[in-house]
C-alpha cells in the first residue's frame, strides 16, 4: 500500500464505483489467486505482468515436445494479429482462422492459467511496461492498458482508449490535464489531479511546480503524430554516448527484462564510448532451466556464475542487440559486456524502490568496482557487498564475478539482414 496506485485504485475507487476488491495472498501466490478470483477487473504493477509470465515460460519448458510446439506456433500467430483482433480492427481471413484455433487450443487454456478469463480492463502502472511485455498479454486476449502518472499526480495523466492502445506509447491526455514538453524533453502536466504541495516541504514543492503551476515530473518524453505521450525515460537518466547517440537506459532494461530468466537489468553508458550492463537472474526461471540440463548449483551466488548460465544469458542479450541494431537513434546503445551480479537486487538493500525500481544512482555508486571492471577491460573483478537480512542482521556476500562480451551488429550486418 505504499503507493498511490493501490490507493487509487482499490478503496478509493471501490467507493466511488463498487466493486468486489481481492487482493493477492503474497508475490508468489498471485497466479494461484488469480485462478481462484477469476477477477473481471485487474490492476498491478508491470512487475507482476512480468512474474505471471516467467512461470508460464517456466511450465512450458517442462511440456512435451508436441505442447511446446503449439505454444510457439500460436503465440507467433497471436502476436501477428492478436492486437488487431482484440481492437477490432481488419484481419485477413485466413489469421482470423488461425487465431480462433488457437484460442481453442493454447491461448484460451493459457488466459485460464493466468486466471485472466474473465477480465474485461486490466492496467498497469507505476515502472515503464516493455512494449514485447505489453504486446503479449494483448496478442493473447486480455485488454491490458498503460496508465501514466504520478503519486503527485494521483497516478492521473494519459489514458489508453479502446481501439488507440500503442505498445511503445502511454496515450492521451486524460479529461481536463495540460501537458506540455519542455525545451529539455520534460514533460510538465497541469489540471486538477495536481498535488496542492508537499507537507511541509516549501522547498521541494517550489522545485517542482513552475510559475505556470505546471509540474515537472522528471519524465522525458514526446508526442507522436497520433497525439499520444511517448515515454523515454526519467529525464535525469536519459543522456548521450561519446558518439552522440541518444542513450535511454530503461529502454534497454525493459527489452531484457522481457526474457524469463532476467529478472533485473541496469545498463550503463552515458558518456561512454559504449554500453555495458549488470544482469540479475530470475532464480526460479534459470534454476529450473539448470536443473532440468543436471547443472548442479548451491544458491544463487553459485548458480550466477556458472558459465553455463552466462552462455544462456549472453544469448538474450545478443537477441536484444540485434532489435537495437535495427532502431535508428539506439544503434550505438547495443550492450557490448555484461555481468551477472552476485546476489539479487533487493528494497531491504535499497537498490530498487517498493515499486520496484531500480535506483540507477544508488546502484551505480554502490558496485563502482565492477562499472570500472566492464569499462576498464578486465574479465573478471572480485567484491564483497554488504547485505540486509529480514531479520533485521546484516551480512556479506562475496564472489568474483566474470565478465563477458556480447556480439554487437555492424552498420553493413544491420543492411545485410535486411
Amino acid at each position: 500500500m505504499a503507493w498511490v496506485g493501490d490507493h487509487l485504485f482499490s478503496f478509493a475507487q471501490w467507493l466511488v464505483a463498487g466493486f468486489t476488491i481481492n487482493c493477492p495472498e503474497s508475490a508468489e501466490t498471485v497466479m494461484i489467486d488469480l485462478r481462484e478470483i477469476g477477477p473481471t477487473y485487474y490492476f498491478a504493477p508491470p512487475r507482476i505482468f512480468e512474474n505471471l509470465l516467467t512461470q508460464v515460460m517456466i511450465r512450458m519448458e517442462d511440456a512435451s515436445a508436441v505442447k511446446r510446439w503449439l505454444f510457439r506456433y500460436f503465440i507467433d500467430v497471436a502476436r501477428r494479429c492478436g492486437p488487431e483482433i482484440l481492437d477490432r480492427r481488419p484481419v485477413a481471413i485466413l489469421d482470423r482462422v488461425r487465431y480462433a484455433l488457437g484460442d481453442l487450443l493454447v491461448l484460451g487454456p493459457l488466459r485460464n492459467v493466468l486466471g485472466m478469463s474473465r477480465i474485461r480492463v486490466a492496467y498497469t502502472a507505476g515502472a515503464a511496461i516493455g512494449p514485447d511485455l505489453f504486446r503479449f498479454y494483448r496478442s493473447i486476449g486480455v485488454n491490458l492498458k498503460q496508465l501514466y502518472g504520478s503519486t503527485e499526480t494521483c497516478a492521473y495523466v494519459c489514458l489508453q482508449p479502446d481501439g488507440a492502445v500503442k505498445f511503445d506509447s502511454v496515450g492521451q491526455a486524460a479529461p481536463d490535464v495540460e501537458i506540455r514538453i519542455a525545451g529539455n524533453g520534460e514533460v510538465l502536466v497541469r489540471g486538477p489531479m495536481l498535488l496542492k504541495e508537499y507537507y511541509k516541504r516549501p522547498d521541494a514543492t517550489a522545485e517542482s511546480i513552475d510559475a505556470e503551476g505546471f509540474f515537472h515530473t522528471g519524465d522525458a518524453g514526446f508526442f507522436e503524430e497520433s497525439g499520444q505521450l511517448k515515454i523515454i525515460d526519467r529525464a535525469k537518466d536519459v543522456g548521450k554516448l561519446e558518439t552522440g547517440s541518444m542513450f535511454a537506459p530503461n529502454y534497454i532494461e525493459n527489452k531484457l527484462k522481457f526474457f524469463p530468466h532476467i529478472r533485473e537489468a541496469v545498463a550503463f553508458g552515458n558518456g561512454r564510448n559504449f554500453v555495458c550492463a549488470f544482469i540479475c537472474l530470475d532464480m526460479g526461471s534459470v534454476g529450473n532451466w539448470a536443473e532440468r540440463r543436471g547443472i548442479p548449483y548451491s544458491g544463487y551466488t553459485d548458480l550466477a556464475a556458472k558459465p553455463q548460465v552466462y552462455d544462456l544469458i549472453r544469448e538474450c542479450v545478443e537477441q536484444v542487440n540485434a532489435e537495437l541494431a535495427n532502431e535508428e537513434a539506439l544503434f550505438d546503445s547495443q550492450v557490448r559486456r555484461f555481468l551477472i551480479l552476485h546476489k539479487e537486487l533487493d528494497p531491504d538493500d535499497e537498490e530498487l524502490t517498493r515499486t520496484r525500481k531500480v535506483r540507477r544512482g544508488f546502484v551505480a555508486e554502490k558496485y563502482a568496482t565492477l562499472i570500472d571492471a566492464l569499462y576498464g577491460g578486465k574479465t573478471v573483478q572480485h567484491i564483497e557487498t554488504l547485505v540486509k537480512f529480514e531479520d533485521g542482521r546484516t551480512g556479506t556476500v562475496a564472489a568474483d564475478l566474470a565478465i563477458a562480451e556480447a556480439k554487437t551488429l555492424a552498420a553493413g550486418e544491420v543492411r545485410k539482414a535486411a
